[in-house]
């Protein structure tokens, strides 16, 4: 999947402290990509969106 276009953010749980962050871009059609903030050009986890939203579902129960 070709990433040109993606709009990346910088995810609202990542601080402003420089450590562990993510960037989500969640404009492409039919996926969502997830990417290292420190690191730009390695890889980039790619999801439908229905399994991005179980994701992050997932991740704010306690």
């Amino acid at each position: 999947m070709e990433l040109t276009g993606a709009r990346w953010r910088t995810s609202t749980r990542s601080g402003s402290s420089g450590g562990n962050c993510v960037e989500v871009a969640d404009n492409l059609p039919g996926v969502v990509a997830v990417r290292d903030s420190k690191d730009r050009q390695g890889p980039v986890l790619r999801f439908t969106p229905a399994a991005w939203r179980a994701f992050v579902a997932g991740t704010a129960r306690p």
